[in-house]
């Protein structure tokens, strides 16, 4: 026998092996439970197409199996993560075709929904765990009975929301340290950003100390007082708590708080009463007493509020 001869033997032998791999293949993924479903869907689906698809239904197989142990959207084992192979049978002149394309899983849908509503949401120096570990409604109910009337009153605002849109009037959480106000706040942000509202929380003490420091950056100081001005919802959290001097009360604080009266709610959070909180504002360390500059505030702020007592026990110890 010839050195060719021997080759082309070689060579049938070789292709022979792979046709029967690939009949041993195309066997397997046939008798798959999702495509044997598939066949007896579209009875008119031909022997050929499925032949030419094989690739196709590997993968929509395989990730189908993938997806019934599905180990979690960070481990996602797909070849693109959080999706699976979805099939689609079109019908080209006689002859029915198989298409395919990715689609998005439940867990890649809710992930997608919870990067949607954390964007709407900014927070300036406040812990933002409380914005991202998500909430359960009845252990917010059930963790302190005596502030249930105070969540009673968060939980009807976020339906009135829902309801009826934005409303020009905020809620002034007013209570000892530790009684969730922040907490119940973040809460109204998150589920109200469900609903594409945008919002901002800003942890006054720190704030005010910063703003101090912006006076030498004019753009960063006036882009902050835009997003606070223009936000569907503005939560002042700790309010009183602060260090404030005269141009930061007068300047930031009145410029945001008359834009904002009668166009969009601000909320705050405060251990302070409204009329303990209008002596705070009326003194700083800078000018001593203005009882008119700390009443002109209060005028941008109380009428624009519903008072809610947090009452209950302190959380943090």
């Amino acid at each position: 026998m010839t050195m060719d001869s021997i080759g082309n033997v070689l060579k049938q032998f070789g292709n022979s092996r792979i046709r029967q791999q690939t009949e041993d293949l195309k066997n397997r993924i046939f008798n798959e439970p999702e495509v044997r479903q598939l066949r007896l869907r579209y009875p008119g689906l031909t022997e050929q197409e499925l032949s030419r698809n094989l690739s196709r239904l590997y993968e929509y197989t395989k990730e189908k199996q993938n997806c019934a142990n599905c180990p979690g959207l960070e481990n996602c084992p797909n070849d693109f993560q959080g999706h699976y192979t979805k099939l689609s049978i079109d019908e080209v002149g006689e002859q029915l075709r198989i298409r395919d394309h990715k689609a998005p899983c439940n867990l890649q849908l809710a992930h997608q929904r919870d990067q949607q509503i954390s964007s709407r949401i900014r927070s300036f120096y406040v812990d933002e765990r409380a914005l991202l570990e998500g909430y359960d409604e009845v252990e917010i109910m059930m963790k302190d009975p005596v502030r249930s009337p105070a969540v009673n009153r968060v939980f009807r605002y976020i339906n009135e929301t829902k309801t009826v849109g934005l409303s020009a009037k905020g809620l002034y959480l007013e209570g000892p340290f530790g009684t969730g106000k922040t907490f119940l706040m973040c809460y109204l942000l998150h589920e109200l950003a469900k609903q594409g509202h945008s919002g901002v929380i800003v942890y006054m003490p720190d704030f005010v100390e910063d703003v101090k420091s912006m006076i030498q950056d004019g753009e960063k100081l006036r882009d902050t007082v835009e997003l606070m001005k223009e936000t569907d919802l503005l939560i002042f959290d700790d309010i009183g708590a602060e260090n404030m001097g005269p141009w930061v009360r007068d300047h930031v604080l009145g410029s945001i708080l008359n834009y904002r009266m009668n166009r969009k709610p601000t909320f705050y959070t405060s251990n302070y009463s409204l009329s303990a909180l209008e002596k705070h504002l009326s003194f700083t360390n800078k000018d001593g007493e203005e009882a008119y500059k700390g009443q002109r505030l209060m005028n941008r702020v109380s009428p624009f509020v519903e008072v809610v007592r947090v009452l209950g026990d302190n959380k943090r110890g």
